[in-house]
């Protein structure tokens, strides 16, 4: 048996509604991700200019919070698979959760005043891991749900987009107007954070109320490495998941980067604020207007990325010897931000054909355990991209706030960290999809879901 206590409406013309697209697009990349970006660009600052705690235990705090992020992600995905409920496997989670993460937004940005140093260290530390895990919580069952719902690629690829979409608008309104909206809410977090949690409560409830999980095998009791052994003996998924580790450090260092160029590579802090801005507008027309475009025309997430990972590294390697001219700068920047920020939304596309062909080599449905791995990948990713930059910095001489006295060492650095590794990730990404492991698997995927869909309908 295929299916999991689901029955449809025969004769219905499509598997999902239009409102699970816009459910399943802005709940997780939403108000969530409202909360997620306003914590990756502001965090820090809070806690050491607000909270005032030290910037070392700080630092502590966010590397064991990362660590353990990185570990509970295939732990959530392997339990989320075992799932067993009158709701579903999935769509559990999306009710309870959604209002503790709102809860716990709310909570790590209220300064606890009254407080010794080391009980704000405590306090802080419970909070930032808390938000952690119910990240992880949220965002495993949520990239596994939709292999769930339905076996259609143009239909995945459609709401992969909108979620890409929502994810974009959303980082760029918490990236940008965060600082405005704080003060005019009298210096405070707390309103704006309450804000966006609603919002994702309400995105995750209307997602638990149009998602219908119609293609999952049984529930089995197994260990929990039973199901990591079944993934990993395929030693033709590997480069995917390499390319899912790649393509979250690419984006990273899109933004991560960009700061220290402007100021220290080319000497111009009045720059920032307008090559930032170039910069997220490059992504948001990536996510909103062109990686849906890209997927029409090319179909595979795998041909996409070959694609706009080689045009990017062209744009790259310009921006690499010709960045000192500032119009050269800015359109290579824009183009290559427009055209390579989609690829960490498009590995979306291979997560689900890494679903589809377990399933079809095991028999099993292994939807949260590969949703997980991809998370844990993505997480190493930024990982390296968080200490990465300031590792090479340190080693390359870098004079903290030596505006135009850095040395000739460090100049050579910031270039290769903004440009120089990108294009060589760009390059390593082709060269991992160029022979698709999965490609030759495509037709006997299509048939199991023809398969799948005939016993759904009975």
């Amino acid at each position: 048996m295929l299916t999991e206590n689901v029955k449809t409406k025969s004769g219905s013309k499509s598997e999902v509604s239009t409102a699970f697209k816009w459910f399943h697009g802005s709940s997780l990349n939403g108000g969530v991700m409202l909360i997620s970006a306003t914590v990756a660009s502001y965090y820090g600052v809070f806690m050491t200019d607000t909270v005032k705690i030290p910037a070392a235990a700080a630092s502590i705090i966010m590397l064991i919070a990362s660590l353990w992020d990185a570990i509970n992600d295939p732990i959530m995905g392997t339990i989320a698979d075992r799932t067993h409920t009158k709701f579903g496997r999935y769509r559990p989670y999306f009710t309870i959760f959604p209002v503790l993460m709102a809860i716990v937004g709310v909570l790590l940005f209220w300064n606890p005043t009254g407080l010794s140093t080391n009980q704000k260290i405590i306090y802080v530390a419970v909070t930032y891991i808390a938000y952690g895990m119910l990240y992880t919580i949220l965002t495993m069952p949520h990239m596994a749900v939709l292999p769930a719902v339905t076996q259609d690629n143009d239909t995945r690829n459609q709401v992969i987009a909108m979620g890409a979409g929502f994810c974009a608008l959303s980082f760029t309104i918490a990236s940008t107007f965060t600082t405005q909206m704080v003060d005019f809410f009298g210096g405070s977090y707390i309103p704006l954070m309450a804000i966006y949690g609603v919002l994702g409560v309400i995105a995750f409830w209307g997602l638990f109320a149009t998602s219908k999980e119609r293609y999952l095998q049984p529930v089995e009791k197994r260990p929990i490495m039973h199901d990591l052994k079944k993934l990993f003996k395929h030693k033709q998924l590997y480069p995917i998941m390499l390319v899912w580790c790649l393509a979250s450090m690419g984006y990273g260092l899109m933004f991560a980067s960009s700061v220290y160029y402007v100021m220290y590579y080319l000497a111009r802090p009045d720059l920032i604020a307008l090559y930032m801005g170039i910069v997220s507008i490059g992504a948001l027309v990536s996510m909103v207007v062109l990686m849906p475009i890209v997927l029409k025309i090319f179909k595979t997430g795998q041909k996409a990325l070959i694609v706009t990972q080689g045009l990017t590294f062209i744009c790259y390697g310009i921006a690499f010897f010709f960045g000192k001219n500032l119009i050269v700068l800015y359109v290579t920047s824009f183009l290559a931000t427009a055209i390579g920020a989609m690829s960490n939304a498009l590995v979306n596309v291979l997560v689900n054909d890494t679903i589809d062909f377990i399933q079809l080599e095991e028999g099993v449905s292994l939807n949260g355990t590969i949703s997980a791995i991809k998370g844990f990948a993505q997480k190493c990713g930024t990982t390296v991209v968080n200490s990465g930059i300031l590792a090479l910095l340190a080693a390359s001489g870098y004079i903290a706030g030596a505006i135009g006295q850095q040395p000739e060492s460090t100049l050579i650095t910031l270039n290769c960290i903004r440009f120089g590794i990108p294009a060589i990730i760009c390059v390593i990404i082709v060269i991992c999809l160029k022979y698709y492991p999965l490609e030759k698997y495509y037709p006997a995927i299509e048939e199991m879901k023809a398969k799948m869909k005939a016993n759904e309908q009975k």
